[in-house]
């Protein structure tokens, strides 16, 4: 499978709904309509909607975890339609990195721990001295350095929040996906989180794509991406 770096990610007519009733009996709701889209490298926005319109779909179908009822998802040059689920999780695990509302830390381990466990699902596990030293060096860059070894009840909601961004860059992915990254936040922790998410894209030059309700948030973000009637406008 040949990469092409030129553009993170790539949506050709994609459409999904869900059968209502039951067999199918109600007409299918439909939540996305061929919708077409391109992200390019190190490029970032903000998608915005009511609630239900279908931005988590979206994100989910930008990040493999769902299929599209019909349309091409291509990550990186490659056409994921018909692939195998072990290639697609490959492909998820080099080249997205994912956060959601919650950080869905695990309770029994480190900050450290936490942040190498998607090592483990790479199909060439880096060296861990290796996996070590770079989760060090993103502790140190958002600020949480003295932090590695506690547990997550041991740390606040804005620094376990920052702890799963790191578990997110931690394999160098190309494209980071955000889910209401800041839902679970104060103003202040939220206004801080979406800064670093920021200064990340530009760093890491991988592309950044929030998901968000709220518009003030989604203005920090940069460029404003609206879903209505399952297409993206702006």
């Amino acid at each position: 499978m040949a990469d092409i770096p030129k553009s993170s990610v790539e949506l050709r007519g994609v459409s999904k709904w869900y059968e209502s009733g039951e067999e199918g009996t109600a007409p299918a709701r439909r939540i996305l309509d061929g919708l077409d889209l391109v992200v390019e490298a190190g490029e970032r926005f903000a998608i915005v909607g009511p609630s239900g319109c279908g931005k988590s779909t979206l994100l989910n179908l930008l990040g493999t975890l769902d299929a599209p009822s019909e349309g091409k998802v291509i990550i990186d040059g490659i056409d994921t339609s018909g692939l195998s689920e072990n290639e697609i999780a490959r492909i998820r695990s080099e080249k997205i990195g994912f956060i959601f509302q919650m950080h869905h830390l695990l309770p029994q381990c480190t900050a450290l721990e936490n942040v190498l466990v998607p090592t483990l699902a790479l199909a060439h596990r880096p060296d861990p001295a290796v996996a070590t030293e770079r989760a060090e060096r993103l502790f140190e860059r958002v600020g949480l350095g003295d932090k590695l070894h506690r547990q997550p009840g041991q740390l606040s909601g804005g620094e376990r929040q920052r702890v799963a961004v790191i578990r997110s860059l931690i394999n160098s992915p190309r494209l980071l996906l955000a889910d209401e990254p800041t839902g679970a936040l104060d103003e202040d922790n939220a206004g801080r989180l979406i800064e670093l998410l920021v200064e990340l894209n530009d760093s890491e030059g991988l592309a950044l794509i929030v998901v968000t309700h709220d518009r003030a948030i989604a203005g920090s973000v940069g460029a404003i991406r609206t879903l209505h009637r399952g297409k993206l406008e702006g």
